[in-house]
């Protein structure tokens, strides 16, 4: 682990450091433009001052709804200066989705990139709460560009005491009941995980500053955002990405001799779709983290042949500000039972598996899956609820089930929740269900995951007609498509006379998900 690692306990404290020791190290490198470790420091002290001119203050929520740049980075850092709290909105949502979380967070300033100037438009309308709305790049006849926005603050620090315990991002997730939750993450999540002593199974994580990481993942995911704290944390070089694009990948990772990137197993398949990827140059390329969704063990397997770097599995979820269990180089062998599990828990992590009545389960034995981390959540946002049944005694209850080895690796064995994974995107059954029980000729829906290999699962709705009804597959895509992100949209509709229930009328899901997901390897 590097110094300013072992010392930062605050994003401030970290780019403080590196401003003092490597000022003129190139820290993020976006579309041509290239950002020194001081030029972070300065620019994210302006953007912090000018949020303070502008009555932000500690604890204010502060949007960002744009696709991944440096500026983006920018803003999150000095946001964290004065105690504000980012919220990274999910740019694939509906306007209608937004505005919920906008009015949810209490948002006061909203930084936008040029695709979402009028969704922003819609959002300002619903949200009593938003006074501030700065667009990051294009012209607006209302709202100034962050250049203008910033060009008379001084960039010198601010008096804003922040501490360790302090919330410094704000991600939604969805729950049960159809609504987003606000993870509340404070800036410890951020660091303290990643304080030990030197562990031979954690050298996946000793990023350096000669790495070069290639920032590919939306940043409104934990994952995406997660890649760039880690760079940030080793001092290393960011390479950073509007969005994905497989073939432009492969043109990236030689010109900038990238070492280390993250992708969700969607992405990884579409980069071995192209003919040319087995001839590409991935030379460079030191390393592969994958998490986020399931990986087909045979898609492993196929990038392990093609690309020839070390690759590690992470698993976690937003409420534990992301990796808490990984899967080592190591254990990336052809034909390894290890390439089925979640992997051994991270330093500062601790696994316990309990039982429907809350006790310990015997070694091997299967039972939802607790974790307890420094990277653990404040709270869910206005929602003690849920905060209460969800963190208990200082363990996160995952909603998944699993078991441990003898050795102590993880693997799961179902969800106990039944949120879809697909393409990296959770997406709750409970939220399509609603869309579609909007339609007429539906009476009865169930929505679940199965098994696709190009999005790792499929949103797919088991659904029950009407009598005498006669909608169509398409037309019932059709309709779910007005009224929720077309990413949550289902894939497939199977219908069925009936759906399985048990004694006190919930629906069987897991009966349901069977066919499908018998016959796979890896349910990860």
């Amino acid at each position: 682990m590097t110094r300013a690692s072992l010392a930062s306990r605050t994003f401030s404290e970290l780019i403080r450091h590196y401003a003092a020791t490597q000022p003129d190290y190139p820290a993020l490198i976006f579309k041509g433009r290239h950002s020194s470790y001081n030029d972070l420091e300065k620019q994210s002290n302006a953007i912090a001052n000018t949020l303070l001119a502008a009555g932000m203050r500690k604890g204010s929520r502060v949007g960002i709804l744009a696709k991944n740049s440096d500026q983006y980075l920018k803003i999150l850092i000095g946001t964290a200066h004065i105690g504000a709290v980012t919220v990274g909105l999910n740019w694939r949502l509906s306007p209608k989705e937004l505005s919920y979380i906008s009015n949810d967070s209490d948002m006061e300033a909203l930084f936008v990139g040029p695709e979402f100037l009028e969704t922003a438009a819609l959002i300002k309308r619903e949200t009593p709460t938003l006074k501030l709305i700065i667009s990051i790049d294009s012209i607006h006849p209302e709202w100034p560009t962050l250049t203008d926005w910033v060009a008379n603050s001084p960039s010198s620090q601010t008096t804003i005491s922040v501490c360790a315990d302090d919330a410094a991002l704000q991600l939604y997730t969805s729950g049960t009941t159809g609504n987003p939750k606000g993870v509340v993450l404070p800036n410890r999540a951020f660091f303290d995980p990643w304080v030990y002593q030197d562990h031979p199974e954690m050298a996946w994580n000793n990023i350096q500053s000669n790495d070069v990481c290639l920032l590919a993942m939306p940043f409104f995911h934990v994952g995406g955002i997660g890649l760039a704290f880690m760079a940030l944390r080793g001092g290393a070089s960011a390479v950073i990405v509007p969005e994905f694009s497989p073939r432009e990948l492969l043109k990236i990772v030689p010109e900038f001799g990238i070492s280390r990137t993250f992708l969700v197993p969607a992405a990884l398949r579409a980069i071995l779709l192209l003919p040319e990827a087995a001839a590409a140059d991935w030379s460079s390329l030191q390393q592969i983290i994958y998490g986020a969704a399931p990986m087909p063990e045979a898609l492993l397997l196929e990038a392990l042949r093609i690309i020839k770097c070390d690759f590690v599995q992470n698993y976690g979820m937003t409420e534990l500000s992301g990796t808490v269990v990984h899967l080592p180089p190591k254990d990336h062998v052809p034909g390894s039972k290890r390439l089925r599990a979640a992997g051994l828990a991270t330093p500062n992590t601790e696994i316990k598996i309990i039982d429907s009545h809350g006790y310990a389960v015997s070694q091997g034995e299967v039972g939802e899956i607790l974790i307890r981390s420094p990277a653990t959540m404040l709270a869910y946002w206005k929602n003690p609820e849920a905060t209460a049944s969800t963190l208990i005694d200082g363990y996160i209850h995952t909603g998944d089930a699993g078991y441990q080895d003898d050795d102590g690796y993880l693997y799961i064995f179902d969800r106990v929740k039944d949120m879809i994974i697909s393409g990296g995107e959770n997406i709750y059954p409970i939220e399509v269900e609603n869309a579609l029980f909007n339609h007429p000729d539906i009476t009865d829906v169930a929505v679940i995951g199965i098994p696709d290999e190009q999005w790792g699962e499929a949103v797919t709705a088991v659904v029950v007609r009407k009598e005498h009804s006669k909608v169509s597959e398409q037309e019932l895509i059709t309709f779910a498509k007005e009224q929720i992100a077309t990413y949550k949209c289902p894939k497939k509709i199977v219908f069925s006379a009936e759906l399985p229930r048990n004694a006190s009328g919930k629906i069987l899901k897991r009966q349901l998900r069977q066919p499908y997901w018998e016959q796979q390897d890896r349910n990860l």
